[in-house]
């Protein structure tokens, strides 16, 4: 979970309570909006490569994640450095692929009873978590922002773990039962709108204005993820596969 790794250098970053970074989120919104809208388009590329071309899916993707989680470093670093100019076209490419590995379970859902009703209310859910975020980040206190990010941060880490877990369970056979799968999809909800909350305290205080490529990754990555487990606690919540 490349958040997790994101979400510690920022906390590490802030060791300083003041702000070096005023407008670093206004001038990472329309980057956060624009890597939306591309991984949206990479997933309709993948359903399209799922319909067509079901047995080449699995292959991609397992190669496309690999390529992500290394991009994902190379325009992290590269973000920081405040080269832009460079770290924009990877974190276009990053976004994309995002959206390649993000089709499958987009995929389960318009197969299973929610339905194209499913991916929308979890998009919306995370256009609230946004406008809450904004309102109530912005206003935190150093003490409670701190306070909420050290509470996140070991979420963060417990929920990796049980991922993990439950991969590697997985592949020796072993099915999440649906009360623990809930238990998961409902744990990175409550992590992930928190961590909506926190980027717009932390974000100021870690990056300058011109590391605004950083700052959109970061928030980008929020944003992902809390539709990840909001598509899949929808999804259970509404009945699974139709077959």
């Amino acid at each position: 979970m490349a958040n997790s790794s994101n979400f510690i250098d920022a906390m590490q970053k802030a060791g300083r309570s003041s702000i070096v970074g005023p407008n670093v989120i206004a001038n990472a919104l329309p980057f956060v909006g624009g890597g939306l809208v591309l991984t949206a388009i990479g997933t309709y590329g993948g359903l399209g490569v799922i319909n067509s071309a079901p047995g080449l899916f699995m292959p991609t993707f397992f190669g496309v994640m690999i390529v992500q989680f290394i991009l994902f470093f190379v325009v992290r670093g590269i973000a920081e450095k405040a080269n832009n100019q460079l770290a924009l076209p990877i974190l276009v490419l990053y976004s994309l692929l995002s959206g390649y590995t993000l089709s499958g379970l987009v995929f389960v859902a318009l197969s299973s009873a929610v339905g194209i009703q499913g991916v929308g209310l979890a998009a919306l859910g995370c256009g609230v978590a946004f406008m809450a975020g904004q309102s109530i980040g912005s206003n935190l206190s150093d003490q409670d922002g701190m306070a909420l990010g050290k509470t996140l941060s070991i979420g963060l880490i417990g929920l990796l773990v049980v991922i993990i877990a439950q991969v590697v369970l997985g592949f020796f056979g072993v099915i999440t039962p649906t009360f623990l799968e809930v238990g998961i999809s409902g744990a990175g909800v409550l992590i992930f709108s928190g961590l909506a909350v926190f980027d717009f305290y932390i974000l100021p205080r870690s990056y300058r204005d011109d590391q605004y490529l950083s700052a959109a990754l970061s928030m980008y990555l929020t944003y992902i993820n809390l539709f990840i487990f909001l598509l899949r606690l929808i999804i259970i919540l509404g009945g699974g596969s139709r077959d």
